[in-house]
């Protein structure tokens, strides 16, 4: 039973054998312009609405330290180092998982907060 569950996320993290791959090339770029898109949502959130606004405790304490547009550059620049190291291991589908649940958790409630506000 261990190994079925184990085998069953193993494709996650398993590296793609094609060191090029339009796949993993179109996640990574998703995932940078999640970031991206992410970053000046949560600029323009925390100008409108103060800090408060943001729920990401990482995000909020770099903001905290180095000044919104420092905070944000900051904490998204590491995260896109980290989608591009990934990427270059070709971790192409633990990338696209990541930037599936960064739209869920990030991109979705920006919008639905900015249409209802």
């Amino acid at each position: 039973m261990a190994r079925e569950n184990g085998s069953r996320v193993e494709h996650l993290y398993k590296r793609w054998d094609n060191p090029r791959s339009p796949f993993g090339d179109f996640v990574v770029l998703a995932f940078f312009a999640a970031q991206i898109l992410d970053g000046m949502f949560t600029y323009v959130g925390v100008s409108m609405w103060g800090p408060t606004i943001e729920a990401n405790p990482v995000v909020s304490s770099a903001v905290a330290v180095a000044g919104l547009g420092a905070g944000l550059a900051g904490v998204k620049a590491v995260a896109i180092g980290f989608g591009m190291l990934l990427h270059l291991r070709r971790l192409h589908t633990l990338v696209a998982l990541l930037t599936a649940i960064y739209v869920a958790i990030a991109i979705l409630p920006w919008t639905a907060i900015f249409l209802f506000h």
